[in-house]
């Protein structure tokens, strides 16, 4: 892989992983379309190429740590001082504690997805070489985000989540490993739909990638090491599409945040559904895929 194309799906990565329109379906679509054009890289549903497209990922949670960097050294505090007195007081279960509660919460999300993930794993992957599919996951994902700004405020606060919400949004970002439905859209879409407040749903579902994708990523790593290695893809194009996303997702993110706290989602609907028509009646060369 050349390295500008590294710093092309960087930049792709880095923009689109936090406004919700899948960063995964822009990347596959412009890797079908860069093999289209006779550039050299591994196709999109191959191992390797799925290991650079979650490399990128990484990157991203770097913009993540450094936008809500002080919540998360909060969060992690709060956490360390709850199971402190978790282990000194044995009179309470580690449900009595807010921040340890939330935390064993997120890791209950994570093992719903990664059930998902492991079980339909063969299925998702598939996604990755239609683009056509991709094209109805991206129209599904406009709606969903149009249906978001719609919702009435509800006042479930951190309190009040408990494990059916967090199997629930565990559940959403589960179905988002399909190309063409963004992660954050359905993990915020499913939180909002649980009730929970705009903050908080946009905060669990972004602290809740940062176990998610380093997961992925150790998995998909030991498929490409007992397999037939990076295949040519070098260190250094894995390493500037990590950089690039994680510079590009600062700004980004940034804007998400400021659009769902306003119940402005539904912009990014018209951009989805004018996407999957490109690819559906072919001004984006399907033929080509």
């Amino acid at each position: 892989m050349a390295l500008w194309i590294a710093l092309l799906l960087g930049i792709i990565q880095g923009l689109f992983m936090f406004i919700p329109v899948s960063s995964t379906a822009h990347l596959v679509i412009a890797q079908h379309w860069l093999i289209g054009a006779g550039h050299e890289l591994p196709a999109p549903d191959s191992a390797e190429m799925i290991l650079f497209d979650l490399v990128v990922h990484v990157g991203t949670l770097v913009s993540i740590v450094m936008v809500f960097w002080h919540s998360l050294i909060e969060f992690v505090r709060r956490i360390l001082s709850d199971t402190w007195q978790w282990l000194s007081d044995r009179g309470h279960a580690p449900w009595h504690y807010l921040f340890l509660r939330l935390f064993l919460l997120c890791l209950f999300s994570v093992l719903v997805t990664g059930i998902i993930g492991l079980s339909f794993k063969f299925f998702f992957e598939r996604f990755f070489a239609n683009p056509l599919l991709v094209a109805g996951t991206l129209t599904l994902t406009g709606v969903l985000l149009w249906w978001t700004d719609r919702l009435r405020h509800l006042p479930i606060g951190l309190k009040k989540i408990r494990l059916g919400t967090a199997a629930w949004i565990g559940l959403a970002q589960g179905l988002s490993l399909v190309p063409g439905l963004s992660r954050s859209g359905m993990t915020i879409t499913f939180a909002l739909l649980a009730g929970v407040k705009r903050r908080w749903a946009a905060q669990y579902s972004f602290f809740l990638a940062i176990p998610t994708i380093m997961a992925a990523t150790l998995v998909q790593s030991v498929e490409v090491v007992t397999g037939d290695g990076l295949n040519g893809m070098s260190l250094t194009a894995l390493g500037v599409g990590f950089v690039t996303a994680a510079v590009v997702g600062i700004a980004a993110l940034k804007l998400v945040l400021a659009l769902l706290y306003r119940a402005r989602l539904r912009v990014f609907s018209f951009y989805l559904w004018l996407l999957a028509a490109a690819v559906l009646f072919g001004f984006i060369d399907a033929g080509t895929f």
